[in-house]
């Protein structure tokens, strides 16, 4: 019972610490504030560029739509790049994460693989809770022809994965995902991955 007192008061008391600093970048010579404020607008600029170059320019609109929609654009290893140098792309957005420690932190765990299609199905526990293998972004969650319900993960090192036979699902579309990040659940003791790279079908064995 005291611990869990002890537990409420320091959300309590962390979250007065998160308004006050709130309120102290609201002044023009914090430098929290123009960190927040350089990092809105690269993203406004990068915009903008983009935009008009995609506007007055033939030949980069040509590059831009085939390397974004006709190829495999990576982008998780863009999102990678610009936390590196920008932190996150989201103002303001680490005052009002939830400070506590994730209780889902999960290594892929399974008791058969056999060859299946483009992958590999993997007997699990019933109602197995899926872990992501690394860290990327959820670049597509639906329908899959042989594979039914499917979340696919955009690796930050350019490959897809996809979890396949999953329900009770746990991310949304363009989520970043970290390593052990609680995917889904399987629909029964089968689960699908499927690892793809710029179209082609790689070798599960690598991989799990």
């Amino acid at each position: 019972m005291d611990s869990e007192i002890n537990e409420i008061k320091e959300k309590i008391r962390q979250k007065r610490i998160n308004a006050t600093n709130f309120v102290e970048s609201k002044k023009l010579g914090h430098p929290f504030f123009y960190k927040q404020l350089t990092k809105f607008l690269v993203m406004i600029i990068i915009t903008l560029i983009t935009l008009i170059g995609l506007k007055s320019n033939t030949q980069f609109r040509n590059l831009f739509y085939k390397h974004v929609y006709d190829t495999n654009f990576s982008f998780a290893s863009v999102n990678e790049i610009y936390q590196k140098y920008f932190g996150s792309p989201i103002p303001f957005k680490d005052l009002f994460k939830d400070v506590t420690t994730p209780v889902f932190n999960e290594k892929l765990k399974y008791q058969e693989a056999h060859k299946y299609r483009d992958g590999v199905k993997l007997v699990v526990e019933s109602n197995y809770l899926v872990p992501a293998l690394k860290k990327g972004i959820v670049i597509f969650i639906g329908d899959k022809d042989d594979y039914k319900n499917t979340v696919i993960i955009q690796q930050s090192d350019g490959i897809d994965v996809w979890y396949s036979n999953v329900t009770n699902i746990n991310v949304k579309l363009y989520d970043y995902v970290t390593d052990g990040g609680l995917v889904g659940e399987t629909i029964d003791n089968n689960l699908y991955l499927v690892f793809k790279k710029d179209g082609t079908n790689l070798d599960y064995k690598k991989y799990i």
